[in-house]
């Protein structure tokens, strides 16, 4: 039996409305789940024109800032422009730019870098982000291809500080670029801990000498039911050790002797002369 040309159109969309619902559906699903794919690239999505570890070190200290659209307005005589840069991403929704530039009057999109061409050179507190590969230059540069530069200073206040445009370089014939700032934590060197061994030590003394009085308070109060100064840990220990001390600093601090030799008490040692014996006989009567 044969079928009009048309019947197989026919046929597909007289498939029930739930069909196209699931469809529909499905094709959401698709689409988020590469979405999510790409954002889960993070840095790798960045193709390094020389792959090569120390690069790719540099590029994972930027990971806080994949994802995120960076835009900056600048006004030139009649001409406004707006600057997008993303890290590792499509700038603006276009498809491998990492950094863009949109000309407000006619919405004209040129292509500064693209993030499938990278470099990255970094250092303690720094990172410069290099995108080759941008649009030709129409007159300027020799008729070159755009480099977006980006550099991503440390700035411990801020997560993500401003974007801006430091200066456009294209009158030269060869390697003109656009140079862009950005200040960010994420660059910051990690912060190391400034305590000596002696410092850290002192703290685990007072930590451990806190937990034994406090313990051993709770213990004598609640368990011993002890009242007054026996609650304190090992009352008749520190006692003791405290009369100890107290004999010990006696000992040491007072060695004199403490009965004073007779010179000191201005006495001579020779036997004292005995006074004559007074008679008094005459004074008794006759």
């Amino acid at each position: 039996m044969s079928h009009p040309p048309n019947y197989f159109f026919i046929q597909l969309f007289s498939v029930p409305r739930q069909c196209h619902i699931t469809l529909q559906t499905f094709m959401v699903l698709l689409v988020l789940c590469r979405s999510c794919v790409f954002a889960g690239n993070g840095t790798k999505a960045c193709k390094l024109i020389h792959e090569s570890q120390s690069e790719r070190k540099v590029l994972d200290r930027l990971e806080p800032l994949v994802n995120k659209n960076f835009t900056f307005d600048q006004t030139e005589g009649e001409d406004s422009y707006t600057y997008v840069f993303q890290l590792c991403g499509d700038a603006g929704g276009v498809p491998q730019a990492g950094a863009i530039q949109v000309n407000k009057k006619d919405k004209k999109i040129k292509k500064i870098g693209l993030y499938t061409l990278t470099k990255a050179v970094g250092g303690s507190d720094w990172v410069m982000l290099i995108y080759d590969g941008g649009d030709k230059y129409d007159h300027h540069c020799s008729q070159k291809n755009r480099t977006a530069m980006v550099m991503i200073s440390c700035d411990k206040n801020v997560d993500m500080g401003n974007f801006k445009v430091i200066l456009e370089d294209r009158e030269r014939e060869h390697d003109c670029f656009y140079l862009f700032e950005l200040d960010s934590s994420a660059v910051c060197p990690a912060v190391q801990s400034q305590l000596s061994a002696g410092s850290i030590i002192l703290i685990i003394g007072f930590c451990l000498m806190a937990v034994y009085l406090i313990g051993g308070f709770l213990y004598q109060r609640l368990i011993v039911r002890a009242k007054g100064m026996e609650q304190f840990p090992n009352y008749a220990f520190w006692v003791e050790v405290g009369n100890l001390t107290a004999d010990g600093c006696d000992f040491v601090c007072r060695s004199k002797n403490r009965e004073a030799s007779p010179g000191s008490r201005g006495v001579t040692t020779e036997p004292l002369e005995e006074e004559p014996e007074e008679r008094d006989d005459h004074l008794l009567p006759m």
